[in-house]
């Protein structure tokens, strides 16, 4: 009996250029960070909805990555405890989150906020009062404008960048 994790690794090592995603239960980091770690490039849960299914696999077939937001949320989570570890030498203070004014409007920085917060673009919606259309097209935008392929990588760049609050 073989894993996916361990399928990914066999599949990807005999046809390097095939492009994997791991549909699961598991939505703990550490089972998601391996998956990724052996080449990965989409990590869903179960518990998603055939449109949020089919946009995942467009997006990785065009060379792009999608992950679940709630695996997004607790991988975020993760890095971040990785990060602190790494500077516990140093002493820790509280940075200023700075949000990139000069590159988005006010409404899609709230809209990085609630990526970063694992947020699906409903949870957005009815966060923000506004149609699912409209976050999409915040989304679109964001990701346009911080020259990135999807929303993972516009919150690896917000983190990266002291944009978001990580909760």
């Amino acid at each position: 009996h073989v894993n996916g994790v361990e399928a990914t690794r066999q599949l990807i090592e005999a046809y390097p250029d095939t492009k994997v995603i791991i549909l699961s239960i598991h939505d703990d980091e550490s089972y998601v960070m391996h998956a990724l770690q052996t080449g990965a490039m989409g990590y869903l849960l179960k518990e998603m909805d055939a449109d949020a299914l089919i946009e995942a696999v467009r997006v990785v077939a065009e060379g792009g990555s999608y992950l679940h937001p709630k695996v997004t949320h607790n991988l975020v989570k993760e890095y971040r405890r990785l990060v602190a570890g790494e500077s516990m030498g140093q002493e820790k203070q509280k940075q200023d989150v700075r949000r990139p004014y000069h590159l988005l409007t006010r409404r899609e920085c709230e809209v990085l906020q609630l990526l970063t917060d694992g947020k699906s673009n409903k949870g957005i919606a009815d966060a923000l009062f506004i149609s699912e259309k409209t976050v999409k097209n915040h989304v679109s935008n964001i990701l346009q404008k911080l020259n990135v392929n999807d929303r993972t990588q516009a919150v690896v760049v917000a983190i990266k960048n002291g944009w978001v609050e990580v909760k």
